[in-house]
């Protein structure tokens, strides 16, 4: 098919209004939107979770199912209104001039066919070249993707590659048939930071290369700046401000772009002394939006009167390139006042030690043939000599890309799963060979854990309030229900629910607040440590930022240690005061969070740090990119874990990290390292992220 020529903007949204139809009513989704992308723009699309931003990418690709409805408003693209196009036409466009690239990439993937011929399918549909042609576009674009050998992964099942590489090709796909417009939606979210880093870094510079649009919808601010060149900043259906990333980030001219950028922990940001300002509130349903400004109940600069009186349209910002807000008083605010000092904390005494962990190793023995047993069986060593000890009153953070044993390591301390060998210690006595079942009452309510995702961990047909008497029950605590529910109520107070919730469902809940329920659940037994897996990663920014500051702040009260699992960095270094970094089941560095964010640095900490996205334009990166997926601990390398991807490598004399496992080494004030660079080595590291000089 022959592709559209236009001179004008590629892609053209014009005050649109989006509907979906209930039974009960008409529930608007997006209302009066309206967005540019140029010839080789890209466009980032930012908001939090309900904002409509996937809406208005389905609306693009003309697919709102049968209850979706566009109410008002135009999408062009290449100058043709996409409403007035035949379903013939509308197929010819998609994935032939418009591409979209999902958050999960199984679901774009058939399991049942190989790559190669995925790929191919592409341009033998939309374009009608042959299989040799197909096979020979398939081959080049898998290696712009940058995908080790390009042959065995044409010959590959899509459960044979990990998940970067999955991702990597549906962003081939997407390529196949050189699209004018790509949309990509949370591309990265289900990916690990050094992954993402080179998926997004790839994206950009095959954009450039086929001279691809695009359209990056996300949450993350950090991607956006890495990838962008404007953005639109979304709030519950609307745009409420535009323009380049200059602009928005450095001169922002609306409340909710400043209440956004306040609650994302940026360098410099500290639990203490410059605590993160959560927005207050909550995110309004699409039925029960204010009258006025959709922002007005959670605004700092809210005016009664004026702000709720009218429909509040955009408004162009002078001075500035094509910068627009959603805000009648823009002109008025001053946007340099620093934020109203948030009440700086008292740091917790740091107690003794709690929790110690000696030379932990755990194994698991695995049928080499998973799939039907017998054969030999192999060892995968997910955690090899973890050692470590934890205080009262202590945030420890583990970090590590999936797959480095940071959770086999919570399930062994929580009793899920027995050590292989060495030991755990709370206070003192060993647990490690005490399966959860045969532990007193006591240990388990001592040791308890906060999930990734709060909507698993729930039981859907129990109100909140029970789910946490159960708790209680279990532990042990109370002595009769009058009491139970009593501490129930004050646990509430404590992750700072309404006592009314004690009645609700969990579905009538929002994620942030199924998650303060988990935490009331997982203090309910005046638990001394709590393991937390990931807890903020599925929360939208504004709530992670109020979640973390409660977790902190029940931490000082009960003096609780807590042990954050996280792979996001900007958190950790808000949050922990000691670090521990993971690598294939080796801790490879253990230190303060000033020792592990300042060079020296164990060269797989420097690059993790170089991965992160960071909201901030006057942050520069020394740029590292990790090539190579992390390898198996089925099949680990010799010597050093991570000599297979180390750009240090070279330095270390002969093949010592081939052959040995390095040495812990301590590099002073009990920062300890494991690797076989030389003192001489770790003096000329560079810090990775700077921060330019006003």
């Amino acid at each position: 098919m022959a592709k559209w020529q236009h001179d004008g903007p590629i892609l053209e949204i014009d005050k649109l209004s989006i509907s979906f139809f209930t039974r009960l009513r008409e529930i608007p989704a997006v209302m009066d939107f309206s967005v540019i992308v140029e010839p080789g723009e890209a466009v980032g699309l930012v908001g939090e979770s309900g904002c409509g931003k996937s809406t208005v990418a389905l609306g693009v690709m003309q697919d709102l199912g049968k209850n979706g409805r566009i109410t008002g408003g135009t999408i062009r693209f290449k100058g043709r209104d996409l409403s007035t196009l035949s379903e013939e036409e509308l197929r010819g466009i998609r994935g032939n001039e418009i591409a979209m690239i999902y958050q999960e990439p199984m679901a774009s993937l058939n399991p049942a066919m190989k790559i190669g011929r995925q790929l191919m399918e592409v341009p033998m549909i939309h374009e009608g070249i042959g299989k040799a042609e197909a096979r020979a576009r398939a081959l080049e674009v898998v290696t712009d993707v940058r995908l080790p050998d390009p042959e065995r992964v044409l010959n590959s099942y899509p459960h044979q590659l990990s998940g970067g590489q999955q991702q990597r090709i549906v962003i081939a796909m997407a390529l196949m048939s050189k699209p004018s417009l790509l949309i990509l939606d949370e591309p990265t979210t289900a990916l690990d930071v050094t992954v993402e880093a080179a998926v997004v870094e790839l994206v950009r510079d095959l954009g450039k290369k086929y001279g691809t649009s695009m359209l990056f919808i996300s949450h993350n601010l950090g991607l956006i700046l890495e990838t962008c060149d404007r953005l639109c900043v979304m709030y519950s259906g609307e745009a409420v401000e535009r323009g380049s990333i200059e602009d928005v980030f450095d001169e922002m001219q609306h409340p909710y772009t400043q209440a956004l950028f306040r609650s994302i922990p940026l360098p410099g940001a500290d639990k203490n002394a410059h605590p993160l300002v959560a927005i207050p509130g909550n995110f309004p349903l699409p039925h029960e939006r204010p009258p006025g400004c959709n922002f007005g109940p959670r605004c700092d600069y809210f005016e009664a009167g004026r702000c709720d009186a009218q429909d509040i349209m955009m408004e162009s910002v002078p001075g500035n390139d094509r910068h627009h807000t959603r805000c009648l008083r823009f002109r008025e605010i001053d946007w340099q006042a620093p934020p109203a000092a948030a009440e700086t904390k008292e740091k917790g005494e740091i107690g003794e030690v709690v929790l110690k962990m000696d030379n932990l190793k755990k194994y698991y023995e695995v049928a080499a043939n998973a799939l039907f047993g017998g054969g030999e069986t192999r060892v995968v060593k997910a955690n090899e000599t973890l050692s470590f000890a934890a205080r009262e009153s202590e945030t420890l953070a583990i970090v590590g890309e999936s797959g480095c044993g940071k959770s086999t390591f919570a399930k062994v301390l929580m009793g899920l799963e027995t050590a292989t060998e060495g030991q755990i210690l709370l206070d003192g006595r060993n647990i490690e060979q005490i399966p959860i079942e045969a532990r007193d009452t006591k240990t388990v309510s001592d040791i308890q854990m906060v999930f990734q995702n709060p909507f698993d961990t729930l039981n859907p047909s129990m109100t909140v309030g029970r789910q946490i008497i159960r708790a209680l029950e279990i532990f042990g605590i109370g002595r009769n229900n009058a009491e139970r529910r009593t501490r129930m109520l004050e646990l509430l107070d404590l992750v700072k629910l309404p006592r009314a919730f004690a009645d609700r469902m969990p579905r009538q809940l929002s994620g942030g607040q199924k998650q303060r329920v988990g935490i009331a659940r997982a203090f309910a037994g005046g638990a001394r440590i709590v393991v937390a897996d990931e807890p903020v990663s599925a929360l939208d920014v504004s709530v992670q930022a109020a979640v973390t500051d409660l977790l902190m702040e029940i931490q000082r009260e009960q003096k609780t240690t807590l042990l954050f699992i996280s792979h996001d960095l900007s958190i950790v270094r808000y949050l922990s005061d000691r670090v521990m970094v993971m690598y294939l089941g080796h801790v490879v560095e253990l230190g303060t969070t000033d020792q592990v964010f300042a060079p020296p640095y164990h060269p797989y900490t420097e690059a993790l740090l170089s991965a992160v996205p960071i909201a901030d334009t006057s942050v520069e990166k020394t740029h590292i990119v990790l090539e190579g997926d992390i390898p198996s601990a089925m099949d680990p390398p010799p010597g050093c874990p991570f000599q297979t991807r180390c750009r240090w490598k070279s330095q270390v004399p002969g093949n010592l990290c081939e052959e040995e496992v390095p040495p812990m080494r301590d590099l002073g004030g009990n920062h300890q390292v494991k690797c076989h660079l030389s003192e001489a080595d770790f003096a000329r590291m560079e810090p990775v992220i700077k921060i330019a000089a006003e």
